[in-house]
């Protein structure tokens, strides 16, 4: 083994101890989520007529402790010097997630009480802090990147909402982060990452092209994930390799929980291309059908923490049913959409 091959096996092991910290912390939340519900709601939140956006910006200086953080901005007012880029990124796409719930779905926040948004830039003491973005239970964190494979984390719509999706999962389903529940979470956060993205930029079905993270995964030919072709988003990559999402149901990949979580990032793939089937067979906006029925069902008390594929397989059935009608082409296209994923 050579002195580069040291330095990246030490690398990816760090990456995975931070990631292991932060995701427990997640956890954590997410275990006595009823208490932290009723923390977090603001007293004012009861009272409020109308709900608009609480968010706040902050550059934490690339260190980890939030507590040395400035805070930059702060429901449209500049409070501390000039907005950079990371900034300017954060501030748009913040506010695109949260203008995509309340506006399309009536949410007010993630917790739909108000939750004030807390974004961290310029995250992290080492480049394995840095190769990321975490909602970790109460806030979002940021890095920079490494500059080599990733970019700013601040880069893509799709992260920041996939990111802050997971909030919103965290107060409905609280689907565990193992196996196919946990596969589940993170293509519910693909799901209405691309939707809050494609909204933002006014793209149909058909426009967009379905990637996840075009941008935080440096190269023009490569992004983090596809919805539209999971497996091929980045090939023969330099450092990665090539994309190991599979589409459908016959190439799921049976891991150990040791290895993410049994495979939440990689499995997460064939529910994603369930939706896009089923969006691209609806036409027009994906938000406005395929994403109501993913909705509901991610919000249904019916989704059990740890749901399989295939209950969420009929969950989003019965609602396409329920909402549009038994035989109508939303319903149709839902089950084709499972049907593509072989779940």
């Amino acid at each position: 083994m050579t002195n580069d091959d040291t330095d990246e096996a030490k690398s990816a092991l760090e990456s995975q101890k931070f990631s292991s910290k932060i995701r427990a912390k997640r956890e954590f939340i997410t275990s006595h989520i009823k208490t932290y519900a009723n923390l977090m709601i603001p007293k004012e939140a009861k009272a409020a007529k109308k709900p608009s956006l609480n968010m706040e910006v902050y550059d934490i200086h690339h260190n980890t402790d939030t507590a040395l953080a400035t805070l930059l901005w702060k429901n449209g007012k500049v409070e501390n010097g000039k907005l950079d880029k990371d900034a300017k990124n954060v501030i748009k796409a913040g506010k695109g997630t949260w203008d995509f719930y309340y506006e399309v779905f009536g949410r007010n926040s993630l917790n739909k009480m108000g939750l004030l948004l807390k974004h961290y830039i310029h995250y992290g003491k080492t480049q394995e802090d840095m190769d990321n973005a975490f909602w970790d239970g109460e806030a979002m964190l940021y890095g920079d990147g490494d500059a080599k494979i990733f970019g700013s984390f601040t880069s893509d719509i799709d992260i920041i909402g996939h990111e802050l999706t997971h909030g919103v999962t965290q107060f409905e389903s609280n689907l565990e982060y193992i196996n196919q529940s946990g596969a589940l979470n993170e293509s519910l956060s693909d799901v209405f990452g691309i939707m809050i993205k494609q909204r933002m930029m006014k793209q149909d079905v058909i426009k967009s092209n379905w990637l996840i993270g075009e941008n935080v995964l440096l190269g023009n030919q490569y992004a983090l994930r596809s919805l539209k072709a999971p497996g091929t988003a980045f090939v023969n990559h330099p450092e990665l390799g090539t994309d190991p999402q599979p589409a459908t149901m016959d190439h799921f990949k049976h891991l150990p929980v040791s290895i993410d979580g049994g495979g939440v990032h990689y499995n997460s793939g064939i529910p994603n291309f369930a939706f896009y089937v089923t969006a691209f067979n609806i036409g027009g906006f994906s938000w406005e059908k395929a994403g109501r029925i993913w909705y509901e069902a991610m919000c249904d008390r019916a989704l059990k923490t740890d749901a399989t594929f295939e209950q969420f397989k009929a969950l989003t059935i019965k609602k396409a049913a329920t909402l549009f009608g038994a035989g109508s082409k939303e319903h149709k296209a839902t089950q084709q959409g499972w049907k593509e994923a072989k779940v």
